[in-house]
């Protein structure tokens, strides 16, 4: 070896330093990313029971949409009594809007309508919306539980759970 191919002592380490942080990064930036997948995302979403009011607060014939935003519910009081529909179309899972005037929930995604009852008529929702479990809270609130969906074509309807009598 001649003098210019010679590396120095403090080259030497200079490049073995150099060596030594860049494996000590990539074996740290490799351990984290297996190690986030020990650890679950969490996903903050809306309680599934919520206190909706009184029953005295809603119209008779009216759909309520305080909380459709919210909770993704319509409350929908009729002379018998009150009952949740979900806001979620059976068809692709967007949300329908409610046309007073027509007087039908009309899907945005593809035109599906359903009457204010939750049963479908037009376009291709294969089933009616879905209704959750109303009660009354202790305090005389009505109290909607979203974890219980009954689904009418398959007769749940007739469940007390799914229907508020007054």
């Amino acid at each position: 070896m001649n003098d210019t191919e010679k590396i120095d002592r403090r080259t030497f380490l200079s490049w073995f330093g150099l060596a030594w942080v860049s494996f000590a990064a990539a074996t740290t930036g490799a351990l984290s990313i297996i190690l986030r997948f020990l650890f679950p995302n969490v996903v903050f979403e809306p309680p599934t029971s919520f206190k909706a009011g009184f029953p005295n607060e809603y119209e008779t014939g009216v759909v309520d949409e305080r909380w459709k935003a919210k909770y993704g519910v319509w409350i929908i009081r009729v002379a018998e009594g009150i009952y949740a529909l979900s806001t979620i179309c059976t068809h692709l899972g967007c949300t329908p809007n409610w046309l007073g005037g027509e007087n039908k929930f009309k899907c945005p995604c593809h035109g599906r309508g359903f009457y204010k009852t939750g049963i479908n008529f037009e376009g291709p929702a294969p089933r009616p919306l879905e209704r959750y479990r109303i009660s009354l809270a202790e305090d005389g609130q009505i109290l909607v539980d979203k974890s219980k969906k009954f689904q009418q074509e398959k007769g749940e309807w007739n469940n007390p759970e799914s229907f508020l009598t007054l």
